[in-house]
């Protein structure tokens, strides 16, 4: 799973470790889980004042229907998460990767700290994953 906030970095800069997220994910390279609520999550956020100066809107769906046409949509679970992030704003997104038995992959501090609770990574950690399996096949 990515949080919106990778799918984000990764749109706005095509440098970085966010971006190599993204390249990977359109190379096939895992699978992504998404949900309706992650998904109104990234399309709320893509509108604010600030990113709109950069991502206009047509662009913006563009970037929420590829997300939702390249992934697995699940559903939203009922259930609490297993453990709770400092921002409980996040909490979705924990119960969500729990549910499906999915790393997590944030920039988030505040989901990072969980790190050894949940399986989470921050972009580049993900990224050296990603490799280290083609390596190793």
């Amino acid at each position: 799973m990515l949080d919106p906030n990778v799918v984000i970095s990764g749109v706005l800069s095509s440098q970085g470790a966010p971006a190599d997220v993204l390249r990977a994910l359109a190379a096939g390279e895992f699978e992504l889980i998404v949900s309706q609520a992650l998904l109104d999550e990234l399309e709320r956020a893509l509108g604010y004042p600030k990113l709109r100066r950069h991502i206009d809107e047509a662009a913006a769906a563009e970037i929420v229907r590829w997300l939702a046409d390249g992934a697995t949509v699940a559903a939203d679970p009922a259930t609490d998460p297993p453990v709770h992030s400092r921002d409980p704003d996040d909490d979705y997104l924990i119960a969500l990767a729990a549910a499906h038995h999915a790393a997590l992959v944030s920039g988030d501090r505040h989901l990072l700290a969980l790190e050894g609770e949940i399986p989470v990574f921050s972009p580049r950690a993900f990224v050296g994953l990603l490799a280290e399996a083609e390596r190793t096949g």
